[in-house]
């Protein structure tokens, strides 16, 4: 492309200047100029345009006839219709009183068509190119977006995809865009090595960060893939990991990866300097600010003089106290520690300043990036509005949300001056990423009458339609057991932090001697109370069906309990089907921990009250909780420990009595090393055996120990487990309803039960998935074993 401009004025003889041709850009450079007089013309004419209209090519000039103009008004239009992206040449020039603009447009885009991809669908590299269907056309683009392309394949480990870009002209200027692909073979990380650390082995650090040597299932997880940003992130991940541990000196001296083209494999190799690690020293708050008394705000505070250095509690010490500040009316105030180390005895001690900051607001909020995502989703993570006063906490703070959204790739808040002194502008930069799943998986279970293998799909969307809504529709089940649900999510109901949703369900069982058919529905609603803390309100309504199969019945459809082999009271709680619950329920929970996919520290807690009798058969009070508190034992060897603690009570309201079907049941989230319903309250049968009939209270609790497995390589997701486990399950007031009398005749008191096992956990491209073996120590006469136990790892 090419531009030139030259006019002649009355009085004086103007150089033509030239135009410096280069493909895909346009620079204009002026040779010589000198003007000894403005020129003036009567009428402006434009010529070569199609598609644009004239006037609003006028409109881009700057030059008005009848007024005078110079040589760099000429260079500033030329300019200024360049920018606009329509045009591949723009020429201006004087004939006579008339200033005549002979433009090229640029030729419009029909179709962006892309050949030889297999990895990467049409729908995901139309979202890279910036080239769309009736857009303008340009070389630059279009080579820009063949580099786009390329990165996009080097993000799934083909390094060394090709990509060529053809255009067919269509005539009446009109173009087909396409890019030809050669995809190549995918590179792998043959190792990741670990230079200068002594505190944690490889094989911690290597848990650390995202970047994985590749595996035999490293196709399906896809995280031996090598990216430089990928990298970046891993070596602040590394960072936050050892400055949370004390080790405030900590650096990454380089980390890099080094290509093998014959095996096309990476090795990784991370440099780092640990240096020595640190305790809290003396820990103070002072204030500058008349009002605020520092010293009264030490409650606040979450860095303890002795304790082993957290960058992250120094963080939330800041934002606990500039929240406090903030609520007492001093919006500008911030929070500044200061640390001073004690290299002798390798101490830390930190003053937090409180002054009051500089009276900056935002002027504006500015989201770029978000492609699919709207931008109400992302602002409403903000709790600074437009006009609001400047609060680097809260930036902060909207940043961990968005990250925690799962929507993004890559979150990057910065700041523009604004149009007054006292404005900001945040820049939020986004890098959107893929937000709906598809998965499918199988299991077996090894418990109860639903034993066997079973099979479950589902269809997840995150991000659904960019509104940051919640959908998922999932059907699973084996032999003896049918699942489906459909759940869906409104995290900010009405315009607040309020999540909103449903589920609808249907289950059906195929038990030994009977069936049950349950369908539901639940409407809830979530409010978050603090950073930890939330709470969750639902209305829950189903209607439950049992039937006896063909086996039980004698030829005039009546159960008989002999070749049932069930007791009196599971006959008299399928004699009440159908059964309808109509209930509220109320949870609180509590969440401390560090990481939910790879926990090493924290509580996870929840309580739960639900009453049944709004209307319905169902009238009963019941009461669970449930939580694990993680710790790490040792870092160096990646040891965490676990105790977990469970309780529950159920009583009947309204003068009714409870169905055998309300009871509590024992399962291996209660107790391990018992089949499913193999504890409790229990009645006789006439050939020897007991039929479980479950409990009104039980108590839990278990301690175990995981480790990473040997040989085994880290990014297999593989962990070991030693266990003790300890629970009772007891009471149970349910009658025959032919003689009157108490069903359950065993184990109604309160037994302890206890089993000791060892277990293997894998965190699977299918879902967390975990097979224990555990052997009773305890147990009642009663009790019905079960060694062995494999399915999906419900951990929380």
């Amino acid at each position: 492309m090419k531009a030139a401009s030259s006019f002649m004025s009355a009085a004086s003889a103007v150089a033509l200047s030239a135009a410096l041709v280069v493909p895909g850009a346009v620079a204009v450079q002026f040779v010589s100029v000198s003007v000894a007089q403005a020129a003036v013309v009567s009428s402006i004419e434009v010529r070569g345009n199609k598609r644009v209209d004239a006037e609003t090519i006028r409109s881009y000039l700057g030059i008005t006839p009848g007024k005078s103009f110079s040589n760099a008004d000429i260079d500033e239009a030329v300019k200024r219709l360049f920018g606009t992206g329509m045009f591949s040449d723009v020429r201006i020039n004087q004939s006579g009183s008339t200033l005549v603009v002979q433009v090229e447009e640029h030729s419009i885009v029909n179709q962006v068509l892309f050949q030889g991809n297999k990895k990467i669908k049409d729908a995901q590299l139309a979202q890279t190119v910036q080239l769309k269907p009736r857009a303008a056309f340009s070389n630059s683009a279009m080579e820009a977006d063949a580099d786009a392309i390329r990165q996009a394949y080097s993000r799934i480990g083909r390094d060394d995809a090709v990509v060529n870009t053809q255009v067919m002209d269509l005539g009446e200027g009109r173009v087909n865009v396409v890019y030809e692909i050669t995809e190549g073979g995918r590179t792998k990380i043959a190792r990741i090595d670990f230079n200068g650390n002594n505190a944690f082995s490889d094989r911690r650090l290597a848990d650390i960060i995202s970047t994985k040597r590749s595996t035999i299932l490293s196709f399906l997880l896809r995280d031996d893939v090598y990216d430089e940003n990928r990298l970046r992130a891993d070596e602040e991940a590394l960072r936050r990991f050892y400055f949370n541990r004390g080790y405030a000196d900590f650096q990454v001296i380089s980390a890099t990866g080094e290509l093998n083209e014959s095996t096309n494999e990476y090795v990784v190799s991370i440099t780092v300097d640990e240096g020595e690690r640190y305790t809290f020293g003396d820990v103070s708050v002072e204030s500058t600010i008349e009002g605020v008394d520092g010293e009264s705000l030490r409650s606040l505070v979450q860095t303890n003089s002795g304790a082993v250095y957290s960058a992250k509690e120094v963080e939330d010490t800041i934002i606990a106290l500039t929240e406090h500040v903030a609520g007492l009316g001093y919006a500008f105030a911030q929070v500044t520690p200061r640390g001073d180390r004690n290299f002798e005895n390798r101490t830390i001690s930190v003053t937090y300043t409180i002054d009051q900051g500089p009276r900056t607001y935002v002027e504006r909020i500015e989201i770029r990036g978000n492609a699919r995502t709207r931008d109400y989703v992302v602002r409403r993570e903000f709790d600074v509005s437009e006009g609001d006063a400047f609060n680097q906490v809260l930036i902060q703070r909207a940043k961990k949300r968005l990250e925690r959204l799962g929507y993004f790739e890559t979150v990057e808040i910065s700041t523009a001056p604004g149009s007054e002194p006292d404005q900001v502008i945040l820049v939020v930069d986004l890098v959107e990423k893929s937000t709906g799943e598809f998965s499918i998986g199988a299991g077996y279970s090894t418990g109860g009458d639903t034993a066997g293998p079973s099979i479950e799909g589902s269809i997840t969307e995150k991000n659904f339609l960019g509104r940051g809504q919640y959908i998922r529709l999932s059907a699973g089940g084996g032999e003896n057991s049918r699942d489906f649900m459909l759940s869906f999510t409104e995290p900010y109901f009405l315009g607040r932090r309020i999540a909103a949703g449903f589920d609808i369900f249907r289950q059906t069982r195929r038990y030994n001697n009977y069936e049950s058919e349950t369908n539901g529905a639940t409407v809830r609603f979530g409010l978050p109370i603090t950073e930890t803390l939330s709470t969750q309100i639902a209305y829950n309504y189903s209607e439950e069906k049992y039937e006896f199969r063909d086996s039980c019945l004698d030829d005039g459809g009546t159960p008989q309990v002999p070749s049932c082999n069930v007791s009196q009271a599971i006959i008299d709680g399928v004699a009440n089907s159908p059964w309808t619950k109509s209930s509220v329920s109320g949870t609180l929970l509590y969440n401390t921990i560090d990481d939910m996919k790879n926990p090493h520290a924290g509580l996870y807690a929840t309580f739960t009250t639900e009453f049944a009798g709004l209307g319905g058969d169902a009238e009963y009070l019941k009461l669970t909780g449930r939580g694990t508190y993680y710790y790490t034992l040792s870092e160096e060897m990646n040891l965490v420990s676990l105790l977990t603690a469970g309780a529950g009570h159920i009583s009947p309201t309204g003068g009714s009595d409870l169905r055998v079907f309300d009871y509590f049941k024992s399962s291996d989230r209660i107790i391990r090393g018992f089949e499913y319903n193999g504890i409790g309250p229990a009645a006789a049968l006439s050939n020897g055996d007991f039929d479980h009939l479950g409990g009104s209270t039980y108590f839990s609790a278990s301690a175990e120990v995981q480790f990473p497995v040997p040989v085994i390589p880290e990014s297999f997701g593989l962990k070991g487990a030693l266990f003790a486990d300890a629970a009772t399950l007891y009471g149970n007031d349910v009658r025959n309803s032919t003689d009157g009398q108490l069903s359950a005749t065993a184990s109604r008191d309160l037994e302890w039960r206890a089993s000791v096992g060892a277990g293997l956990i894998w965190a699977s491209p299918f879902g967390p998935l975990r097979v224990d073996y555990a052997v009773p120590i305890k147990k009642e006469d009663s009790d019905e074993e079960q060694n062995f136990n494999f399915g999906i790892s419900t951990r929380f």
